[in-house]
């Protein structure tokens, strides 16, 4: 455990993480906190964002979360005018963070055949595409006057190609994915890095109900420390782990029949109920 550090560690880079209520996002909180960082945790659900808080403190040597060490902004990223105001706060109290983590997400099934799944799919565009590009969104512009800084975005190997009962999450990855890549190369002069990171099956509440082999499936804490590597390293485009890079590739520029043949017998992401 890292030695405790001064009341304001006011030196200490600051990371912005979204989806930090669990999975993902609360691993690689952990593993920033463990490393020193101020952090800030966004996320929907506020019991469990409170565990996050804590382990984070614990994994900053600390016994309760310092506040200005550790700020909790429990809000919907689909709320942009909220999160701008969060934002504008942030900015104005500690400046501009050095990283920012679009992680949030969900994961249901559809059946486009039931208008009713209709709303299912927007209010997965909303949150796995719109809320993740308002996310990075309001540390562009201070990120880029500055010169520096770190944009990620957590896509998915689903967005490589469409998967069944996948059809708005594919979509929305697939979304993410070619968005962030024109982030990318619209900053690459400016000296603000956007780092993709395409995980491939990882073991978190997303994945707990999926009724179909999980090649590679990866626990949420090695994720994280192989997410951490490539973003320290800046690179443009990451799937994890290795084996479903190489996976990735193939089913890139597998032919459409191809790709046919190899799903049709595969198992669909279960429906989930419309929205009221």
């Amino acid at each position: 455990m890292p030695a405790q550090r001064g009341p304001s560690g006011a030196h200490d880079p600051i990371a912005v993480i979204s989806g930090a209520s669990s999975g993902i996002g609360a691993a690689l909180a952990q593993a920033y906190a463990a490393r020193g960082w101020r952090l800030v945790l966004v996320g929907r659900r506020e019991a469990a964002l409170h565990v996050t808080g804590l382990l984070c403190a614990r994994a900053q040597g600390l016994q309760v979360a310092d506040p200005e060490r550790l700020r909790l902004l429990c809000l919907d990223l689909r709320d942009v005018d909220a999160w701008r105001e969060q934002a504008a706060c942030l900015l104005h109290d500690w400046g501009c963070p050095h990283l920012v983590v679009a992680a949030a997400g969900i994961s249901h099934g559809v059946d486009l055949s039931h208008v009713q799944d209709l709303a299912v799919a927007d209010e997965i565009m909303r949150s796995n595409w719109l809320a993740a590009l308002g996310t990075l969104s309001p540390f562009i512009a201070p990120m880029r006057a500055r010169g520096s800084g770190t944009l990620v975005g957590i896509a998915s190997v689903a967005g490589v190609r469409g998967l069944p009962g996948h059809a708005a999450y594919s979509a929305s990855k697939a979304a993410l994915i070619h968005a962030l890549e024109s982030l990318r190369v619209e900053l690459r002069a400016s000296g603000v890095r956007v780092v993709t990171i395409s995980p491939g099956f990882v073991d978190t509440p997303m994945t707990a109900g999926n009724p179909f082999p999980m090649p590679f499936l990866l626990d949420a804490r090695g994720f994280a420390r192989r997410a951490m590597r490539a973003i320290d390293a800046g690179r443009a485009y990451a799937t994890i782990p290795w084996q479903m890079a190489l996976l990735s590739k193939l089913l890139h520029v597998a032919p459409r029949a191809v790709w046919d043949r190899a799903l049709r017998r595969r198992r669909r992401k279960p429906r989930q109920a419309p929205p009221h």
